[in-house]
């Protein structure tokens, strides 16, 4: 089977347009499930897949297909090429990245990463322990298990050569109640679950089945809110996915100035936190080079290959930067900060855990688990969604019941601003979230005023 660094070169020597650049990506997966106290179903798979960008003169071509051959690559080449030709000039078109700016190339020669229905050995363990207190306490747990190591290489006709491997796992369990009355919700992301602690989460799950012994039904409202970094990890993740510099500039945005120009410098909060992303953060890290099939106003396929670093969206309550490729950097004034597959929020000085948070409310509401997040208004970002599995009401410093569901509606913009307390940060697996973007690190927060709109009948 002809190999990623293989196809890179051959489509490269096939092109014959101005610029070409190949991105291969390889990935391998592994899956386990459970429900009812019972490991269900297992799987493992691997895929490839290869995107061909041209460039002639100003205008781009762009050809993708999975898993193709070396008879398929000389077609989609020669695609990417004549759709290069036929476009009409590329708004973001500029130079190739080159080796100077990217960062430094290290195993380009070396296989795909791999993994395999053995990360899961460890987990497997800790799920039957987990089971058989489950059953002895009448209560049921399902959830699933995921693992993917993805390598990117990426060749371009200026001369890049990188590589880089991506382990992604997660772990998400529900834990209900042998007539299905009570829910509760956890999960933890993890590169290679060596760091997954099931009973830790089977006892997260069973004290907050507990609290729902109790029922509580509550009217809509504003009330006072405590978040758990995976809830608060959701509304920040939406935020850092709107964030684009040019949108802002082109006032479409809540990051958007009033009569032009964006809101960088502004500040947001009065609290001392920061919002930031970082390609080397320990047990975060992420994707250091920029990889893109297709320009949009967060990227560009020009920036192929550019090295990233630290970077602070948010620094001390201040708007510091907004995501920018070099061509929206070079248009809007700003620094030239691509997007970063990582999301770190942070006090600079902590405050207490989510435990002493609880201790310390004389009554709010604990909100764990967010659902269904939509988009209602892009200039205040104003968003609407729905609570499951788990809200609770705490009284004189203890969790005293479980409160119906809610919809809520909320801009994380404006809670930066009403954070009354943050506590230490910690990684998280964001809930409504985890398929797209699992390596987070927030604080708990509580909330003074948070809108829970209407009740919502879901469960």
């Amino acid at each position: 089977m002809i190999t990623p660094q293989q196809l890179v070169e051959k489509a490269l020597a096939l092109s014959r347009a101005d610029g070409c650049q190949v991105i291969v990506s390889e990935s391998s997966d592994a899956n386990l499930r459970w429900a009812g106290n019972t490991l269900t179903t297992n799987g493992v798979s691997r895929s490839r897949d290869v995107t061909v960008i041209s460039t002639v003169g100003n205008a781009v071509g762009v050809v993708s297909r999975s898993n193709p051959d070396a008879d398929t690559l000389a077609a989609m080449v020669g695609g990417a090429d004549e759709a290069a030709r036929q476009n009409g000039p590329a708004e973001d078109a500029g130079p190739l990245v080159t080796p100077e700016q990217a960062p430094a190339a290290t195993g380009w020669d070396d296989p795909a990463g791999e993994t395999s229905i053995g990360v899961f050995a460890g987990l497997a363990g800790g799920l039957g322990a987990a089971f058989e207190r489950a059953r002895a306490a009448d209560r049921l747990l399902f959830g699933f298990a995921s693992h993917s190591v993805s390598t990117t290489y990426l060749g371009t006709s200026a001369g890049i050569r990188l590589r880089h491997v991506q382990p992604t796992g997660k772990v998400e369990i529900n834990g209900k109640s042998a007539d299905y009355a009570r829910s509760a919700w956890t999960g933890v992301a993890t590169r290679d679950f060596a760091d997954v602690d099931v009973a830790a989460l089977d006892a997260e799950l069973t004290e907050r089945l507990g609290w729902a012994a109790r029922q509580v039904p509550m009217e809509a409202g504003t009330y006072e809110t405590i978040l758990p970094p995976s809830a608060i990890a959701d509304l920040m993740i939406y935020a850092y996915w709107t964030a684009a510099g040019r949108d802002a500039a082109e006032g479409r945005t809540v990051f958007s100035a009033q009569g032009g120009g964006t809101r960088v410098g502004e500040r947001l909060t009065d609290a001392k936190l920061t919002l930031r992303s970082d390609p080397a953060e320990p047990g975060l890290e992420c994707c250091p080079f920029s990889v893109a099939a297709a320009s949009s106003s967060m990227s560009s396929v020009f920036d192929n290959g550019l090295a990233m670093g630290a970077t602070d969206w948010i620094r001390n309550g201040e708007l510091a930067n907004l995501v920018n490729t070099r061509f929206t950097a070079d248009k809007t004034g700003g620094s030239v900060t691509p997007p970063i597959d990582n999301l770190i929020l942070a006090a600079d000085t902590p405050g207490p855990t989510l435990a002493e948070m609880i201790a310390g409310t004389e009554r709010a509401l604990l909100l764990t688990c967010l659902w269904y997040i939509r988009e209602v208004d892009a200039q205040t970002l104003l968003l609407t969604g729905l609570t499951r599995d788990g809200v609770y009401l705490v009284e004189n410093g203890e969790v005293t019941g479980a409160v119906n569901n809610f919809r809520f509606n909320v801009s994380p913009i404006d809670l930066l601003a009403r954070m009354t307390e943050i506590g230490p940060t910690a990684p998280c697996l964001p809930r409504e979230w985890s398929d797209y973007f699992t390596r987070t690190a927030m604080p708990p927060v509580r909330i003074d005023g948070f809108l829970m709109s209407s009740v919502s009948q879901a469960s």
